[in-house]
């Protein structure tokens, strides 16, 4: 039986406290309500916000805080995120949770539109979009990893000597229902997702909760589409009139909140986000394997799962 959906609000999404949370891609939209949500002073949670913008974000609450720390950073770029998680460590002490967020929106039509170079040869695509929403999103991954493991000595865990902690990451409803339209996102997603999917083991036996979040349209500001001088708020009320179901970025914040706070039970879910409710889909997907893949192969798949296929697997 899947979960039920349910509905998060300040009070009851129970986040982490005392704690210090990294969020990449966090001066604006989602990144930002959840810096905003999880420095509230009654959690007394540090703040880490990574973003390629040259100042933080003008948000008076965080940038006097001491219990706030922005590093510009170009997640694309190893060295720049791999200092720039350094600088967090190091200003705190260790991380607990990383919320690995940046990324963009499709980048124009790259498949079917034909661009051509100065020579009049068809052009290399725009990578942007693959490039941040997958590829950097591996780097993060890699770095959120090494340093729940070794950022403190006590209480080890698997082969390193940290505490462990949680790592979510943004899918989106893409990244299970592809958007048409939106071809390289999609499979960025579909992407995140993959992570998901074939690290919670490994990360499970090293005291780390992995997870994703996948919002369906939520207002930021990477929407695309609004009219020339259309608030993102009346585009919203426009979409939500045509039965689109829109998402307010304080409710995703809540639930990367609330999956942190939940810490190892967390690992291995995927929450769905829609008109502001929330759903976990990885469980209800795992129980209905015999419905989509049919007993023979579902059988065929399990009998061949233990076998040391990848000599890299924890």
């Amino acid at each position: 039986m899947a979960s039920e959906a349910f509905s998060l609000s300040p009070t009851t999404a129970d986040p982490p406290q005392h704690s210090t949370i990294l969020i990449t891609g966090g001066a604006s939209g989602i990144g930002l309500a959840t810096a905003l949500y999880l420095h509230t002073p009654q959690y007394n949670n540090n703040v880490v916000v990574l973003d390629r913008s040259t100042s933080p974000p003008p948000v008076e609450e965080l940038t006097s805080s001491s219990r706030f720390l922005y590093v510009q950073c170009d997640v694309t770029s190893w060295q720049s995120q791999r200092e720039a998680f350094s600088k967090a460590a190091t200003h705190f002490g260790s991380l607990e949770h990383v919320f690995v967020n940046a990324g963009v929106a499709e980048m124009g039509e790259q498949i079917f539109k034909d661009h051509l170079d100065s020579n009049g040869e068809l052009q290399e695509p725009d990578r942007r979009t693959i490039d941040i929403d997958i590829r950097a999103v591996g780097d993060t991954l890699k770095l959120a990893v090494y340093h729940l493991r070794n950022d403190n000595s006590e209480n080890q865990k698997g082969s390193g000597k940290g505490k462990g902690g949680s790592i979510c990451m943004t899918a989106s409803l893409a990244g299970y229902l592809a958007s048409a339209g939106a071809p390289l996102y999609s499979a960025a997603k579909h992407g995140v997702v993959g992570y998901l999917r074939a690290l919670k083991g490994d990360c499970a036996k090293v005291g780390i909760a992995l997870s994703v979040i996948a919002p369906g349209i939520t207002l930021t500001a990477i929407i695309l589409g609004r009219k020339e001088g259309q608030s993102l708020q009346d585009w919203g009320k426009d979409m939500q009139n045509r039965g689109v179901p829109i998402n307010n970025a304080e409710t995703v914040a809540l639930t990367v909140a609330h999956i942190f706070g939940l810490g190892m039970k967390a690992n291995g879910s995927g929450y769905l986000i829609q008109g502001n409710r929330v759903k976990e889909l990885e469980g209800g997907i795992a129980k209905t394997r015999e419905q989509w893949m049919g007993k023979e192969m579902l059988g065929l798949f399990r009998g061949g799962r233990d076998a040391p296929l990848f000599p890299n697997k924890l």
